[in-house]
């Protein structure tokens, strides 16, 4: 095997040849500890390496990792190999996967007569992550009410806007006095959304931090920051703050009634976060959950990658009693179990005049709007859908079993409506609507949303005809 073809387990020799040895920026723990660890080099991405035990065994070349371009954090995995691989649990064939730092990968179809081996990126690139600088602009980092940097920052869930702890606290009482209806929920004072939930930031309090030492004509005077502490009665006031000490949450005084993990603090599910555990941030609350590769609940919505608790902590028996940051489990749901009964308003582009058509079609197909759903997820399972217009990430890996978030399953819902119309005969349509000529531009007109007229008098529910559009 020539040199630099495949990742190996034996060290590079030294060579007059070679200036410079190869970055390893990852590298493959095999469970047995008799066996070397194999190192991922920058510019070879094949891994060569044992496959089955006894460790004195030969080398084959048997999958391709890849570190990922636009997330430092994760790679991706393909297997070369002529048989199955396991990643997580999941059998793998030919097709690329995704992995990160402690994901199982077993070198064959069954563990049994195969080596284990547990993915890690290296202590470099874990520094050259420490050192990513953030460009923000400080009017995004202000608070809504009081129109200042935030001090002691809090996020309020679901629409994830932030504040003064202080502001939203005294926002609040005053909400509830002026409220004749005391059992109303409380609404976001920058958007009206219902607040689900609201909890400490602790990223955002790193970036507030930062900000003040490197502005520090943005620092608030003693007397107001007294002020707006005797305010903060969401959450209290911050233990132990310093606006010129950092949080960290590795921190031995940090208190323990304030981490964002409940796992971090007890035993929930037969688990318990072990020291530096990596963790997500779900984004729906904000709350941070133990990353867990091992378990059959996905933590992420596999239409934006984004992460998502409420079903994790739902599968562990943690409720909003052991912690104010925890989603509803209905925010992220498999296709399958969920339940549509009102046409979402962002369909057709967030045309009403295209909703409210789709809306008379299925009415006169005499079926509710769940029931053609389901016949439309039936077709999408069968692969006999174009996947191309469905804006959301990993789509062939997509199936009625997938679990993703709600933003996303509003985004299918619109992919399988507009097959729906399509699909629909001519003569099957209202008339005012089967009357109308179609848009050159089609579902990508930006027109429909600024001139009523025109998405009235035009269907947008097709495809582009102008252009190199397919």
């Amino acid at each position: 095997m020539d040199a630099g073809e495949c990742s190996t387990s034996k060290p590079p020799q030294p060579s007059a040849a070679s200036p410079s040895s190869p970055t390893v920026w990852a590298r493959l723990v095999p469970a047995d500890s008799a066996c070397p660890t194999v190192e991922v080099a920058e510019d070879d991405s094949v891994v060569c390496s044992l496959v089955a035990p006894p460790c004195g065994g030969e080398e084959v070349a048997w999958c391709e990792i890849r570190r990922n371009a636009g997330d430092a954090s994760s790679a991706t995995i393909r297997n070369l190999s002529s048989d199955a691989i396991i990643v997580d649990g999941r059998i793998v064939e030919q097709e690329c996967v995704d992995i990160k730092p402690g994901s199982e990968i077993v070198s064959g179809p069954q563990k049994e007569g195969h080596l284990i081996y547990t993915f890690e990126i290296t202590e470099a690139e874990d520094h050259e992550k420490k050192n990513v600088k953030i460009v923000l602009d400080i009017e995004n980092a202000k608070c809504s009410i009081c129109l200042n940097l935030w001090h002691d920052v809090v996020t309020v869930a679901p629409c994830l806007h932030n504040f003064c702890n202080g502001c939203f606290s005294e926002w609040l009482r005053r909400s509830s006095s002026n409220s004749r209806d005391k059992s109303q929920s409380a609404a976001c004072p920058q958007c009206r959304t219902t607040v689900q939930s609201v909890g400490r930031n602790h990223f955002l309090h790193n970036i507030e931090e930062a900000i003040l030492q490197a502005f520090s004509s943005l620092q608030r005077s003693d007397e107001e920051i007294a002020l707006l502490e005797s305010y903060a009665s969401v959450l209290g006031q911050q233990k132990n703050q310093s606006r010129k000490r950092r949080f960290s949450r590795s921190s031995d005084d940090t208190d323990n009634s304030d981490l964002p993990c409940p796992q971090c603090r007890n035993e929930f599910g037969g688990f318990r976060c072990s020291p530096g555990s990596v963790h997500l941030q779900c984004s729906g609350c904000g709350g941070m959950m133990p990353a867990r590769s091992n378990i059959s609940i996905p933590q992420k919505c596999l239409g934006c990658d984004k992460a998502f608790c409420g079903a994790y902590w739902y599968s562990q028996g943690v409720s909003s009693s052991h912690c104010n940051l925890i989603c509803n489990q209905d925010t992220l749901k498999s296709i399958y179990q969920r339940h549509i009964s009102a046409l979402p308003d962002t369909i057709h582009g967030g045309n009403p005049y295209e909703k409210d058509i789709t809306e008379r079609c299925i009415q006169q197909s005499g079926k509710t709007l769940q029931v053609v759903i389901s016949e439309w997820i039936s077709k999408f399972d069968n692969m006999e859908i174009d996947r191309s217009r469905l804006q959301l990430n990993n789509v062939d890996a997509i199936t009625s079993r997938t679990y993703i978030c709600n933003h996303c399953y509003s985004k299918f819902v619109d992919f399988l409506l507009y097959w729906f119309r399509v699909s629909l005969p001519q003569n099957l349509l209202p008339r005012d609507a089967a009357e109308r000529e179609s848009c050159w531009y089609g579902f990508m007109c930006r027109t429909q949303h600024h001139r009523p007229d025109h998405a009235k008098k035009l269907n947008h529910v097709c495809r582009p005809t102008r252009g190199n559009q397919p």
